[in-house]
């Protein structure tokens, strides 16, 4: 069979110019932590904010959140899941090798509330977006309970870091595998029952983050949850990343990616999120195995 005109060979390999990997570490099955040369970046981004990675010419463009940074060694810190062949191709990258284009940081950071307290709920890759968040809301004096889920414990990622920043780290796993059975919402229900939070910031799966708004509207709690639609250019120009935020279509690039989750359309955004299921499946069937 031959290859479909409209899928792309793979990138990256002979990139020499760009942005260097420094390290690539594997967090859990297709999910890896990359360390890349960003400067600016470094010096400027806030918690809540991303970039849009470029691989190579006429790749696709990716947005990924900024986990971590080091002004003082110039480097940020991206965790990426591999979803289909552009992230496949990204996690491949050896140290040593380059990303051509890293712009950033875009968005709008996160309005951390100060003193209090607040609880993070992040599932799945979403944990590595509560790393800068949770570690800014403690540099502002809040106390912070962090909640963390998986289907199981070697999708576990990120417990060491957060129990680093916030020590109060709760575990959940659906299988029980590790640390309390169950899914987040159960965790965050005892939470909210004992002593509700002045926040709650959630990460993760459409639905996880939509489970969390419903339980937490009832009492009242500020909710605030990062939208992962599909983004183009990151500028607020292409349209892709468009949302309805309280009735109001809104771009996630530049008025976002965090909203108030009592006012975001969530079946909406699953609905969006499925737009192109079928060109990427079609995408990674030639790009060959994924990385694991």
């Amino acid at each position: 069979m031959a290859r479909p005109a409209s899928v792309s060979p793979p990138y990256g390999r002979g990139v020499v110019a760009g942005f260097d990997v420094l390290e690539n570490t594997r967090l859990s099955a297709g999910v890896h932590r990359l360390r890349v040369r960003a400067a600016r970046i470094a010096e400027t981004r806030r918690p809540g904010q991303f970039v849009i990675v470029r691989l190579g010419p006429g790749a696709e463009r990716i947005p990924l959140t900024i986990a971590d940074a080091d002004a003082a060694d110039g480097t940020i810190t991206l965790v990426i899941q591999v979803a289909g062949k552009s992230t496949g191709d990204l996690v491949r990258l050896r140290p040593g090798e380059a990303i051509l284009d890293v712009a950033g940081p875009l968005g709008r950071p996160t309005e951390l509330v100060a003193g209090g307290a607040a609880v993070c709920v992040g599932g799945g890759v979403g944990t590595a977006v509560l790393l800068p968040i949770v570690g800014g809301l403690v540099d502002a004096g809040t106390r912070v309970t962090v909640i963390i889920g998986a289907r199981s414990a070697p999708q576990m990622i990120l417990e060491d870091e957060l129990r680093a920043l916030a020590g109060d780290v709760v575990v959940c796993t659906e299988d029980g595998s590790c640390g309390r059975a169950g899914v987040v919402t159960d965790a965050l229900a005892a939470v909210l029952a004992s002593a509700p939070p002045d926040a709650v910031y959630a990460v993760g799966p459409v639905r996880m983050m939509q489970a969390v708004a419903e339980l937490t509207r009832p009492v009242g709690v500020r909710t605030i949850v990062s939208l992962n639609p599909i983004m183009v250019d990151g500028t607020g120009m292409c349209g892709g990343c468009r949302c309805t935020v309280d009735g109001t279509m809104r771009f996630a690039c530049v008025d976002g990616p965090e909203f108030d989750g009592h006012a975001v359309d969530f079946d909406e955004l699953a609905d969006r999120l499925t737009t192109y299921a079928a060109s990427e499946q079609e995408a990674v069937l030639w790009a060959g195995p994924v990385p694991g």
